[in-house]
């Protein structure tokens, strides 16, 4: 079994649905062009008030993926 080395990065994902939409929005678009993510963790988590009411959510997520061996 080979030990892993893995890159984050931080994103902000937002949804006038929910918290846990934003996370997938984040992922989602992220998933368009990482590969091998493995795990994310919500570091912050926010929301943007229009009249009175919650107008979305966002959410910072850190997500971790595994970089690739080298080809040799």
């Amino acid at each position: 079994m080979s030990e892993h080395v893995y890159k984050v990065v931080e994103l902000v994902g937002s949804s006038r649905s929910g918290i846990e939409d934003a996370v997938n929005n984040a992922l989602n678009r992220a998933g368009e062009t990482i590969r091998n993510m493995r795990w994310f963790e919500v570091v912050e988590t926010r929301g943007y008030i229009e009249n009175g009411q919650t107008a979305y959510w966002q959410v910072t997520v850190k997500i971790g993926f595994t970089v690739e061996d080298r080809v040799e």
